[in-house]
């Protein structure tokens, strides 16, 4: 349809065209995430209080290793942010939303793994650098 200006406008809506820039493959990290999570801390408990820097530690390896997984997928052309968060588990449930509105190209996976003892949360964004 010519406006105007004798100007066409797109036949197609902008959202829908792809972008040429490459996308992050959040559900390859998705399915990553949820086996690390489940490997990692499926036979841990809560430790006594003098313990509790294990939780430390186990939220380091999980950001670790879900940012290496993710420089893996794309090693090029993103930022990477892993947050990761372990809680005891009190029957309180557990859960995590995130979403980017930013660009097509920006992905957000996320996580959560619970058992009886702990609920661990981890949210991983890849956003796209120019």
């Amino acid at each position: 349809m010519a406006n105007a200006s004798g100007l066409r406008s797109p036949t197609t809506p902008r959202s829908e065209v792809s972008s040429p820039r490459p996308k992050f493959d959040s559900e390859l990290l998705k399915a990553y995430m949820k086996k690390l999570l489940s490997t990692t801390l499926g036979s841990s408990v809560w430790p006594e209080p003098k313990d509790r820097d294990r939780v430390k530690s186990w939220m380091k390896e999980i950001g670790d290793r879900v940012k290496d997984r993710m420089l893996e997928i794309q090693p090029k052309g993103f930022k990477y942010i892993v947050l990761t968060q372990v809680n005891e588990n009190l029957g309180q449930g557990g859960r995590a939303d995130m979403v980017c509105h930013w660009e097509d190209t920006d992905t957000v996976a996320q996580e959560v793994y619970a058992n009886d003892s702990l609920i661990c949360i981890c949210i991983a964004l890849a956003i796209r650098t120019f």
